[in-house]
Formats: structure tokens, C-alpha cells, sequence
């Protein structure tokens, strides 16, 4: 009992095993319950599993706000908030990676499934790294806020254009130090075949697998902004981690919905673009105008969940012409 009372990276244990076994029980019902065979998602059936892991998430935040206060409890809302709005911004380059690569839609689940798997723990590594940082050198706070305003603008003032997959560096690499096979093969990542020019059994791996890696690389990409975003509002490391995985875990489900209507998303990356403006200036706000007081949460929370909320109105107000005439 006394192991799990003790802190370990500013929480205590228990807290880190209840969230551990969360996200496990989750996956392992998502898995081998919901998706014991490889199938098609429709848009109903994934917007209503999506309802289903917001709610677990909200749910985790109401149990953090009593366990561990009204104020981490904001700072969750608002991380979680933040990382699923920019997951769905995301969702426009994992629906082209799979497209390059040819993947049927019932192999896509299963594919987005392992590649959450892998990025709980790239995520751990880069929170982990972020928060050894902000411990030991304060000031690179400070350049992890310039960095979300510089990114910010850049996205206010940068033109829509879709990635070249086939000019990616990773993948021409990987084509060209793996065999990899020209058909997929259901669901699996490799295969053995037999080698044309010596006749002998070899390991190769599918189109399926390569779409995994760059889908996990894609991520670390995204990572780059939203892991800055979130130290930004917090540097309690437990509140950074489990709103960032309770945002990225429900997006395999919502993500079969948002693929097919993404267009209609057009002016998300504004709103975006401007809470990254923001809470990299809340930092600044803070230390320097209002002499190291805590910004509101409650307020920094309203200002986020409102200039998302706009844009994703906005966005859907704009382009109900191209719905219905669908």
C-alpha cells in the first residue's frame, strides 16, 4: 500500500496504474470485443463509438477535478480539448496515407489500432523528455511558447497542400532496404513468400505495414505541435499524458466519420492556428504582465473550447451547401 501512495512524477502511483489499466481494458474491449474481425465502419457506428470514449474521457477528467482539484481538472479539459481538435485537423493526412497505400477501409482500424498502441509510448518518451526540460530549465518554457506562436501564424497565413507520400524520405528508404510485397494480405503486416530469383522462403512485409510507420512518423510530426501546446498549460506531467493518449485513443473511431466529411472542415485550421497563438502567449502573460500569476484556467479553458467550437461551426456553416447536394 505504501508503494502506491508514492509519488512518482509529481502523482501518485496508483493514480498512473488506474490510468494504465483504463487505456488497457479499453483497447483490449475495442479489440477483442467491438473488432474481433476485420469489417467496414460505417459513419453512424463510428460516430457513436466515438461518443462512447469521449465520454470515458470527460469521465476521467470529472474524476481528476475531485481527486486532484479544480485547477488540474481545467487543465486537463483544456489539454484534452486542444489534442482532439488538432487530431482531427491530422485526420486529412492519415486518410491520404492510406489512400497511397491502397488500404481497404477494414484493414484501416485494425492498422489505426497498433499505431495508437505505438504512439502511447512515443508520446510517453516526448512528455517524458519535455518534462525533464521544463524541471531542470525553466526558460525553455519560453521557447516552447515561441514556438507555438511562430506555428500559429504560420498556420494563419500557410496555403492547403497535400504531402507527396511517394517523395517521403522514410518510405524510399524502407522500399528500398525491405521487401515489400505488391499486394496486401488481409490483415497481416508480413508474410512469406517465396523469392523469385533464388526460390527460397523469405520474410517480407506488407503495404499494410508500411502505412503503419509512416502513420506513427506522421504523428511525431504532429507531436511536435501539440506536446508544446500542452506543457504550455501545465507541467504536472500526469495531466500532460493522459490528456493527450484520452484524445488520441478515441480517434481510430471518430476518424472513419471525419475522413468522409473532412472537406467540410475548411476553416478548423484558423481556429487552431489561433489557440496555438494563444496559449503560447499566456506564458509571456503570465511570468511577465502579471508578475508569475497562474493565467485563470477557467478563463484559458473558455477562450480554447470557444475558438474551436467557432471554427468548427464556422466550418460546417460555410459548407452546408456541399451536403446538401450530396
Amino acid at each position: 500500500m505504501d508503494f502506491l501512495m508514492m509519488d512518482w512524477l509529481g502523482t501518485p502511483v496508483w493514480f498512473w496504474l488506474a490510468f494504465a489499466g483504463l487505456v488497457a481494458a479499453l483497447t483490449a474491449f475495442d479489440l477483442g470485443v467491438l473488432h474481433k474481425e476485420d469489417r467496414d465502419m460505417g459513419i453512424a457506428e463510428s460516430l457513436k463509438l466515438s461518443a462512447f470514449y469521449i465520454s470515458i474521457a470527460m469521465l476521467f477528467g470529472a474524476w481528476i477535478w475531485v481527486a486532484k482539484g479544480a485547477d488540474p481538472g481545467m487543465k486537463y479539459f483544456t489539454g484534452f480539448f486542444i489534442e482532439k481538435a488538432l487530431s482531427i485537423d491530422n485526420v486529412f493526412v492519415i486518410s491520404l496515407i492510406f489512400s497511397f497505400f491502397a488500404i481497404p477501409s477494414k484493414y484501416q482500424y485494425r492498422a489505426l489500432l497498433w499505431g495508437i498502441l505505438a504512439v502511447i509510448v512515443l508520446r510517453g518518451l516526448m512528455i517524458a523528455g519535455g518534462a525533464a526540460l521544463v524541471e531542470n530549465f525553466y526558460w525553455t518554457l519560453y521557447l516552447f511558447a515561441a514556438f507555438l506562436i511562430a506555428t500559429g501564424i504560420r498556420m494563419l497565413w500557410a496555403t492547403d497542400h497535400a504531402p507527396d507520400i511517394a517523395k517521403n524520405p522514410v518510405v524510399r528508404w524502407l522500399s528500398s532496404h525491405m521487401r515489400i510485397t505488391k499486394d496486401l494480405h488481409g490483415e497481416k503486416f508480413f508474410v512469406t513468400e517465396r523469392d523469385e530469383k533464388s526460390g527460397n522462403m523469405v520474410r517480407a512485409a506488407t503495404p499494410l505495414f508500411l502505412s503503419l510507420v509512416v502513420i506513427n512518423l506522421a504523428d511525431l510530426v504532429f507531436a511536435v505541435d501539440s506536446v508544446p501546446a500542452i506543457f504550455a498549460i501545465t507541467t504536472d506531467t500526469f495531466i500532460v499524458y493522459t490528456s493527450n493518449i484520452m484524445a488520441i485513443l478515441g480517434l481510430r473511431a471518430l476518424y472513419f466519420a471525419l475522413s468522409a466529411m473532412i472537406h467540410r472542415f475548411h476553416a478548423l485550421k484558423y481556429a487552431l492556428a489561433l489557440v496555438l497563438v494563444f496559449i503560447g502567449s499566456k506564458i509571456f502573460v503570465s511570468d511577465f504582465l502579471l508578475d508569475g500569476d497562474k493565467f485563470p484556467p477557467l478563463l484559458s479553458l473558455g477562450v480554447t473550447m470557444g475558438l474551436i467550437a467557432g471554427g468548427i461551426g464556422w466550418s460546417l456553416w460555410t459548407t452546408r451547401g456541399a451536403l446538401a447536394s450530396r
